[in-house]
């Protein structure tokens, strides 16, 4: 068994690993590139310590590369990623009996500050739904765009995913597959079905191909667009709308922010928040309870006779 195990390079493993998340796991495709790249930068690691096969991996190995990360200043969030993606490797490396002890167990994440999401005033995000210019060509997709990503708090991959067949605009309700495939439905309101429905009648067919294929929003040559464009157009018209006083990290998961923040203000319960933005954990949600507090805690500095 050992003899085995010693002809079977670490790289080897963590390309069957990767094919077993592909294939079996229905992990998204993001979430996969990402435990992709995260042991990729591992592996390159390991080859500077001559650690060509899985056996030959020790837990102080793992610690000096997370110690090298926090030298290259990289962010602790992502240093438990990191960290998760060795830890998965390793029990998929115990679960085939390519290694005979899981020491991942004992590994310890580093430890994670919670950050408040950057989330922008109502009257920041009326600046930027208003910033394309109807005489533009795309205005109909990009004023879409920048609507429905506010009304319903999607991510800049579910948008880019998601097809005409997945609206049902005369309810007032869209369904997405989200992370892990899995599904929700959410509501949209009557400005954003305005707006998509002028885009779908009015500009769509012009830009829709004999290969085009059923997704929503399409680019210049019909093909349709990424998550990477998306996140570009919002970014363009960021900068139209506010110049050189735009928002810090004002993205399209800014306004996916905004969205459950302004909720939650208005008066929605959790739970509701929770099953819109598609969280798996209410504890990922309640992050908003605390940028809520954040303005509360400004209000009461700004109007308390006491400081």
């Amino acid at each position: 068994m050992h003899d085995v195990l010693a002809e079977l390079p670490l790289g080897k493993i963590a390309k069957e690993f990767l094919d077993y998340l592909t294939i079996e796991a229905g992990l998204s495709n993001n979430t996969i590139l990402g435990y992709g790249r995260d042991l990729k930068n591992f592996l390159e690691y390991c080859k500077s310590c001559n650690i060509k096969n899985i056996q030959e991996l020790k837990p102080q190995h793992i610690n000096n590369y997370l110690r090298l990360l926090t030298k290259a200043e990289r962010c602790e969030s992502s240093m438990k990623r990191a960290l998760v993606s060795i830890r998965m490797l390793l029990r998929y490396a115990k679960v085939n009996s390519y290694i005979e002890d899981d020491f991942s167990v004992f590994l310890e994440a580093p430890k994670i500050w919670q950050r408040l999401p950057a989330v922008c005033s109502k009257e920041q995000i009326l600046e930027l739904l208003n910033a394309p210019d109807p005489k533009q060509e795309f205005y109909l997709r990009d004023k879409a765009i920048l609507e429905i990503l506010y009304a319903t708090g999607l991510r800049a991959s579910e948008l880019a995913n998601l097809k005409v067949s997945d609206l049902n605009l005369d309810i007032g309700y869209l369904r997405c597959i989200g992370k892990g495939n899995r599904e929700r439905i959410i509501p949209v309101g009557k400005t954003a079905i305005s707006f998509v429905n002028d885009y779908i009648e009015n500009l769509r067919p012009k830009l829709q191909k004999p290969f085009s294929s059923n997704f929503l929003l399409l680019s210049r040559t019909g093909r349709a667009m990424s998550r990477i464009e998306l996140w570009r157009i919002v970014k363009k018209y960021t900068s139209l709308a506010f110049g050189s006083k735009q928002p810090k990290k004002l993205s399209t998961h800014t306004l996916r922010h905004s969205f459950a923040t302004h909720l939650l203000a208005g008066g929605a319960d959790l739970r509701s928040i929770q099953e819109m933005l598609g969280h798996v954990d209410i504890a990922t949600t309640q992050i908003y309870t605390h940028v809520d507090q954040e303005k509360l805690k400004k209000v009461h500095k700004k109007f308390h006779p006491r400081p």
